[in-house]
């Protein structure tokens, strides 16, 4: 299941209020400039920080 563009255009990471994009396996979305990503659980993006996973240094 993978997120509408709708949705994906009008939301923002929660700790800068920057933009965010949808990972490659598209089951996460990615604050490139905190670094964090936040999980797309049963089509719902959890855009907590509490719950927001650091990405790995590829």
């Amino acid at each position: 299941m993978t997120i509408r563009k709708e949705l994906l255009d009008i939301l923002a990471c929660p700790k800068c209020k920057g933009d965010i994009a949808l990972n490659e396996t598209q089951d996460g979305l990615v604050c490139h400039h905190c670094k964090l990503l936040y999980e797309i659980r049963e089509g719902i993006p959890i855009m907590l920080m509490d719950e927001a996973k650091p990405l790995q240094d590829q």
